[in-house]
């Protein structure tokens, strides 16, 4: 015979009542009653399954406040409207929440009493485990966790790509400008940027390689990267960035430093923002669809079993336009 809620009851001691309502996520309850109750259920080894989910009427779509800025906005803006769009159609009521580590997430949450929550980008792991323990159905959007289910854009075959359609275009010194390695989707490129340089049998420079990082002024630090990458000795043919917002700076920074593009140096970006079709020249990139990846993280949401932790990969594609090449 397998847990019941009286083993739950007796582990935490308290009450039937308190344990059946805390597990429902019904009202009345704490956060701290509530978490402690799903972490000695979990703890017992309680089926979680045997709960019947009630409808889903509000989502919480929470972004890090790192990811709220003018140069995430691109990226995050559609996705949020794909989630937007996805309850629209089913009758759900969608909360926007930026938050960061130090403040109390919990009470925030509560504060727009959802029924289910999507987490779009990096999260640090422990804020993630503390959502988790509120006990309601959580995704991740773009971010991975072990154990837990979420929806990616292929970034490593985005990044490998990229990568080869520069060496196919007979670029041999090829850069990269990452951001912080602590973030899934970046380490995923940067190991599609490598694997491509492997299997075209080019040795991959460390030098060539730079991570960018999530601050205040990122404008400054790109140009400052690429400014540096092109005062080497061999500067670099070619520079994959990481996403779009970057790819733009860098090419600022080498058109204002008097060089052609893609004459003297190609650029490709990833994410294919509004903004990359219309710069000049109109910047190469892996596209994603935005929208699509915050729909099906609701329809992930709303599917019934969420005992189970389910990884979903979006395919990607290569856009390539003039940064990249003088063939179009």
């Amino acid at each position: 015979m397998g847990v019941t809620i009286r083993d739950i009851a007796k582990a935490t001691g308290l009450s039937l009542g308190t344990i059946s309502r805390a597990l429902k996520n019904q009202s009345g309850l704490t956060e701290t009653t509530r978490a402690r109750v799903f972490a000695v259920a979990r703890e017992l080894g309680y089926d979680l399954s045997k709960l019947k989910v009630g409808r889903v009427r509000r989502i919480a779509f929470l972004l890090h406040r790192q990811h709220n800025t003018l140069s995430s906005s691109p990226f995050f803006s559609p996705v949020l409207h794909g989630a937007e769009a996805a309850c629209r159609r089913e009758g759900i009521a969608l909360s926007f929440v930026a938050i960061g580590p130090a403040e109390p997430i919990m009470e925030q949450i509560r504060l727009h009493q959802p029924d289910a929550i999507l987490c779009a980008g990096f999260f640090e792991p422990e804020i993630l485990h503390a959502i988790r323990a509120a006990g309601k159905p959580l995704v991740l959007i773009d971010m991975h966790l072990q154990d837990y289910t979420s929806i990616n854009p292929d970034n490593r075959l985005g990044g490998y790509l990229a990568t080869r359609h520069l060496i196919q275009a007979g670029r041999k010194r090829i850069a990269m400008l990452s951001g912080p390695s602590a973030h899934y989707s970046i380490q995923e490129r940067v190991h599609g940027f490598r694997k491509a340089l492997f299997d075209a049998k080019i040795l991959a420079n460390p030098e060539l390689e730079i991570a960018i990082p999530h601050h205040a002024n990122e404008e400054l630090s790109v140009k400052q990267a690429m400014l540096k990458l092109l005062a080497m000795t061999q500067p670099p043919d070619a520079v994959f960035c990481y996403n779009d917002t970057t790819a733009l700076t860098a090419m600022q920074a080498c058109l204002e430093a008097g060089l052609k593009i893609p004459h003297d140096i190609a650029i490709v970006g990833f994410d294919n923002i509004s903004a990359a079709a219309k710069s000049n020249p109109p910047l190469t990139s892996i596209h994603v669809d935005k929208e699509a990846l915050g729909a099906e993280g609701v329809a992930m949401l709303l599917r019934k079993a969420q005992d189970e932790a389910i990884d979903k990969t979006l395919a990607v594609q290569l856009i390539v336009r003039e940064s990249s090449t003088d063939d179009l």
